[in-house]
């Protein structure tokens, strides 16, 4: 299964089940050794992950690190977790000590919900402060789940990590430095900007002048070269939309057609539920389906801008796709049987409150 649906049904679960969740060892074992079964490591292979790794620090003897992940019998990382309402950035202090005396490259610190990935860039041996990769389960980005694939089982290679954690860290502080910028410009970036076209002394009193123009000038720009990007991405949603109408509309599909595309009877089953479900909100009248390669989709009013769920029912396993969220942020989970669509009636009709 995709890396991306096996995290987001992981974020469901830690929603789910979080405030459940009173102690930092059942933390562990309802977030964290799932997540490490999702990077592809055999949680129940005492070779591949090692729990309660002592880890003897000087005079310290008996240290433990909560977990040891082993890559062709060769420890690769180390993962201290702590209870889910810790701050993951706390207690790094511990993963320096067992990092320094483990052989693997890189530690994680985690609540179970951020994980903060470390490495040794600046002293070899010794870990750095900050981390060079953090990736957090409410709140998933498509490029953090890109660098995540380099850590499981099947994608590991330790120098395309290193090269990437080198440029991740620089990148991460020099976007850091750019947005201090932004909020409050500094002497030497107003004095190199406005040199290029004043040619008069700058002055205290234009100085103070000249950082809110810059201030100004900086949160403008960006502003609009963001506004610019949404517009563009809605006219070509909206192009996309008309010929996908077009095409429709030219070719419609019927039983004596030769379209690759199959409505199975499952799927037509799947449909009257959410149809019985959205009733009680909507006449069924307004309630239309469309079939497509990919997935099966229900409608409102048979407007593609208006979408109220999708089946996901080509495949082994089936996916409900609901937008409670918002059209661009469809949310998919896993169904074991059709009668579990029944569990997201609150959310088909969030969907429909969306569109009033």
């Amino acid at each position: 299964m995709d890396l991306k649906i096996k995290l987001e049904q992981l974020h469901q679960k830690v929603v789910g089940l979080k405030e459940q969740i009173s102690t930092e060892e059942a933390t562990k074992n309802a977030f964290v050794m799932p997540f490490i079964q999702i990077l592809g490591y055999d949680i129940f292979n005492p070779t591949e992950v090692i729990p309660e790794h002592i880890c003897d620090i000087g005079t310290k003897k008996g240290e433990k690190v909560d977990y040891v992940i082993k890559h062709n019998d060769e420890p690769i990382f180390i993962i201290e977790c702590k209870h889910w309402k810790e701050s993951a950035d706390a207690h790094n202090s511990q993963l320096h000590r067992y990092y320094h005396v483990s052989k693997t490259r890189f530690g994680v610190l985690t609540n179970g919900i951020i994980y903060n990935f470390y490495t040794d860039l600046e002293k070899p041996n010794i870990m750095d402060e900050k981390p060079f990769f953090t990736i957090n389960i409410e709140d998933l980005k498509d490029s953090s789940i890109k660098i995540l694939e380099s850590f499981t089982k099947k994608d590991y290679n330790l120098e395309s990590i290193l090269d990437s954690a080198e440029a991740l860290k620089y990148i991460k502080a020099i976007r850091k430095e750019f947005e201090k910028e932004i909020e409050t410009p500094s002497d030497e970036l107003v004095k190199l900007l406005v040199s290029r076209f004043f040619e008069k002394p700058m002055t205290a009193n234009r100085m103070v002048s000249f950082k809110e123009y810059t201030r100004k000038a900086l949160t403008t720009s960006i502003n609009e070269s963001i506004s610019f990007r949404l517009k563009s991405a809605l006219s070509i949603n909206e192009q996309l939309e008309k010929q996908e109408e077009g095409m429709k509309t030219a070719q419609p599909i019927d039983e004596n057609n030769d379209s690759k595309i199959v409505t199975t009877e499952e799927e037509l089953e799947a449909f009257q539920i959410v149809k019985a479900i959205l009733r009680e909100k909507v006449p069924s009248q307004r309630i239309a389906h469309r079939d497509t390669l990919s997935y099966f989709g229900v409608l409102l009013d048979d407007n593609n801008r208006k979408p109220l769920c999708r089946f996901h029912f080509n495949t082994n396993n089936k996916y409900l796709e609901t937008f409670h969220n918002g059209k661009e942020a469809g949310e998919k989970v896993l169904l074991n049987n059709l009668d579990e669509i029944y569990n997201f009636k609150e959310e088909l009709h969030k969907t429909l409150e969306n569109y009033n």
